[in-house]
């Protein structure tokens, strides 16, 4: 894992503000500044009133057999092994960077795949759905289709751990009670991200979503990985669907090589963290 370069601490610390879909991210590119990331400045700079804000902080290191690899935190310092939304942003700045129209995304999940998709929007191929209750990971063995949970959500991994509830109507969820309580679910050893989604059409899905270590966020591109393979698994819908989340809409399509989605990006703004920020940090 990275470490804070004391150097940082005289200079300040470039980053860069992104979003997709409203869920926002600060990127830290180290192989510019050599500088890595400690649970406590993920905390700090997670702070909305206090530091910058974030659903995800990412950092991008030179690839090892990838074009870039990345290292996600989350707003309470935890690490998480995947990050649709980031991944994306971060593969439209380097293609936008490079001039390349496809390259490769090393994170805890594997090696990605990105593509320029057209008029604005980058597609990246999320990895094979984990279906079996140990990669999830569940506590125990089970049908990941459907839980002994109230409401009979599915299990779904993707990197991270995924919790899916159909219901008639995402919009009248409380989905920072239910988000909270499911977060924790004993079921769910490593925590768990959670979604309350809907059927508009049969290609076709509302969805809206608490993320681990986060709370609720405006949208979340491995949520919506899950949702769309939990639908299809259940015969809700077909392989490839639209899905509507609070901050916009983004598109999967579960191929035979993995979940690829698409969806648009926004790199809103660069920005330098002080020295006097980076100095005021406590482990």
């Amino acid at each position: 894992m990275p470490r804070m370069v004391q150097g940082t601490h005289q200079t300040g610390l470039p980053f860069m503000k992104m979003h997709g879909a409203g869920n926002d991210f600060v990127v830290i590119d180290a192989r510019a500044t050599g500088a890595g990331v400690s649970a406590a400045l993920a905390r700090a700079l997670a702070d909305r009133n206090r530091g910058v804000g974030f659903d995800q902080l990412a950092v991008i290191e030179t690839g090892n057999g990838a074009d870039l690899d990345l290292t996600f935190y989350n707003a309470d310092g935890s690490t998480a092994g995947a990050c649709g939304n980031a991944t994306r942003c971060i593969a439209r700045y380097e293609m936008d960077r490079t001039g390349a129209a496809d390259l490769t995304l090393r994170t805890e999940r594997g090696v990605l795949q990105a593509v320029d998709a057209g008029g604005g929007l980058t597609s990246v191929n999320m990895g094979v759905p984990q279906l079996d209750w140990r990669e999830v990971p569940l506590a125990r063995e089970m049908d990941t289709l459907t839980l002994p949970i109230e409401g009979a959500p599915v299990a779904t991994g993707m990197g991270n751990p995924h919790c899916t509830f159909f219901v008639d109507d995402a919009e009248a969820i409380d989905l920072a009670a239910r988000g909270a309580e499911m977060e924790h679910h004993p079921l769910f050893p490593e925590r768990t991200n959670v979604q309350f989604a809907h059927l508009v059409a049969p290609d076709h899905l509302r969805m809206r979503v608490w993320e681990r270590g986060v709370g609720v966020t405006l949208a979340s591109g491995s949520s919506s990985c899950a949702t769309a393979v939990a639908a299809a698994r259940r015969g809700l819908t077909g392989r490839k669907v639209t899905v509507d989340l609070d901050g916009g809409r983004i598109f999967i399509d579960w191929r035979e090589d993995g979940v690829w989605m698409t969806g648009p990006t926004a790199h809103v703004f660069d920005g330098v963290l002080t020295p006097d920020f980076l100095n005021g940090l406590a482990e």
